[in-house]
């Protein structure tokens, strides 16, 4: 099988150019993608199945090969990276090998290379790697349904958790000087929870390449960042302060996913910055956007994690012996929401300047309706 191998080897990009025309045509999600993107990981799986040829000439002995191992880790990745691709279904996945099994097949018989031998090495590597890929695909989606859910239900505790402890002042206050106030304050949680609850509703069904649903509308978001420093500042004991350079803030926005990404980054500010100085959120309007910035004092993120701190399926701790926590999913949930507005999440941590997370949103970056947020980059560590 050398000269099948050498002919594969030296003809990826033919290869891959010739599958790459029919997937486009027969696969609904393939025919957005770029190359770079289309391609991923199956030149490799080429690579490896030359080098099993020139290896072996029995079946019996090609599943201990290391290639064959190769074969399966990139089938594994493929299958991931489909998943952060949108509007894939296993069906599409499983259609792609079948086509990836014909442009080779097709090719090698063109250089009257193929016989009985070939054939089963290749059908028997192609229904490995679709079980392969197809696994971590559906597993992939999996994961990311259970992260989502999980994030929004652990951001339900916090308002019933305030609204269970205005209700418990109220029945305490036997005055009833504070009743009206902590009613509001309650009812004022109950509804917040309420609409993560809808949230949550709608993360249940997960597809390829979409995360959360969000709603875009006309607002005025200076409006909801007073409403959220005024609630911080009523939960928290630090000190928090809001500065603004304008009396209104006007863009389409999804203003609940947004309050729920400063709310992420002030209890983050909280639960690591310094307790003896003051958290700040600025919030500076600018001709195209909205720049929101968190800062707090303490002790820095090192610079060794800074780019892990993001990443949907693990977390970088803090060198803080007095804080066991980690930074969780939360600030993966602000990524996702600083993405569907046009932006990403920048951070600087140092001991001399402090940590700040700084967002820019784009005002007009969305149409009013709703849309699903695409996921680039959460299932990296899956």
């Amino acid at each position: 099988m050398n000269k099948t191998a050498n002919i594969l080897r030296e003809n990826i990009p033919e290869i891959m150019e010739l599958w790459q025309n029919q997937v486009k045509k027969d696969v609904p999600a393939a025919k957005e993608a770029n190359a770079i993107a289309l391609f991923a990981y199956l030149p490799n799986i080429i690579m490896d199945v030359a080098d099993i040829m020139e290896r072996h000439n029995e079946m019996n002995d090609i599943s201990l090969d290391e290639s064959y191992s190769e074969i399966l880790d990139n089938s594994v990745h493929h299958g991931r990276h489909r998943a952060t691709t949108a509007n894939y279904t296993v069906e599409q996945v499983i259609h792609e090998y079948i086509i990836f099994h014909r442009t080779l097949s097709e090719y090698i018989t063109s250089y009257d290379s193929y016989d009985q031998k070939m054939s089963d090495l290749l059908k028997y590597v192609i229904e490995t790697t679709i079980l392969k890929s197809v696994g971590a695909f559906s597993f992939s989606l999996q994961e990311m349904q259970e992260k989502l859910i999980g994030t929004l239900a652990h951001d339900i505790r916090n308002p019933l958790a305030a609204a269970q402890l205005s209700l418990e002042m109220m029945e305490q206050d036997k005055t009833g000087e504070w009743t009206d106030k902590t009613r509001i304050a309650a009812q004022r949680s109950v509804k917040k929870a309420i609409e993560l609850i809808e949230g949550l509703m709608n993360g249940i069904k997960v597809k390829s390449g979409e995360g959360m649903l969000l709603t875009f509308e006309s607002s005025d978001l200076l409006k909801e960042m007073k409403f959220v420093h005024a609630e911080s500042k009523e939960v928290y004991t630090h000190e928090i302060n809001l500065e603004y350079n304008a009396k209104k803030i006007i863009g389409i926005f999804d203003k609940t996913a947004v309050k729920r990404l400063v709310e992420n980054l002030i209890g983050n500010a909280v639960k690591y910055g310094s307790i003896n100085k003051p958290i700040t959120i600025s919030i500076e309007d600018e001709e195209d956007a909205v720049e929101i910035k968190v800062h707090n004092w303490g002790n820095p993120i090192p610079l060794s994690k800074q780019e892990q701190i993001f990443k949907f399926m693990g977390s970088a701790k803090r060198d803080k012996k007095s804080v066991s926590g980690s930074w969780g999913m939360g600030l993966t949930l602000a990524q996702i929401v600083a993405e569907a507005h046009g932006s990403d999440i920048n951070l600087v941590s140092d001991e001399k300047t402090g940590t700040t997370f700084t967002v820019n949103l784009i005002k007009q970056f969305n149409e009013e309706g709703k849309r699903r947020a695409k996921l680039t980059f959460v299932l990296e560590n899956i």
